[in-house]
């Protein structure tokens, strides 16, 4: 069996949103301070024994939080036309991430969003 390390990092951002065609108080404006955790998994080490340095991902995870920090969801183009729901940031900031770091060797393997301190989501592609 080939091996595996899983790295993971945590960042977050600030943001508001209004859900559309949601049946409830959450199609009004309101806003969440969201935590997102990124699992990566390397299948290789470099000659100094790391898979990827943790300053790698967290500047990545760091530049699209960046995007989306202090804005309202709804107005940017990704979720102009999707709900700005939990799954689809957490879909979107996943793809973003991959993006900028997969490679040979490392794969974003699984996002995971907090909306809240009880409530989260997490999105992978396997």
């Amino acid at each position: 069996m080939p091996a595996k390390y899983t790295l993971k990092i945590v960042t977050d951002f600030a943001s508001a949103h209004t859900l559309r065609d949601y049946p409830g108080a959450c199609s009004r404006l309101h806003g969440h301070n969201w935590k997102v955790e990124a699992e990566v998994v390397a299948t290789e080490l470099n000659e100094i024994g790391m898979a990827i340095d943790f300053k790698e991902i967290k500047k990545a995870a760091r530049e699209i939080a960046a995007e989306l920090d202090h804005y309202y969801l709804n107005d940017l183009k990704p979720f102009q036309k999707i709900n700005p729901t939990a799954e689809n940031i957490a879909r979107y900031f996943y793809q973003q991430l991959a993006q900028k770091i997969n490679n040979d060797t490392i794969t974003v393997s699984r996002l995971t969003l907090w909306e809240t301190e009880r409530a989260c989501v997490t999105y992978s592609e396997d």
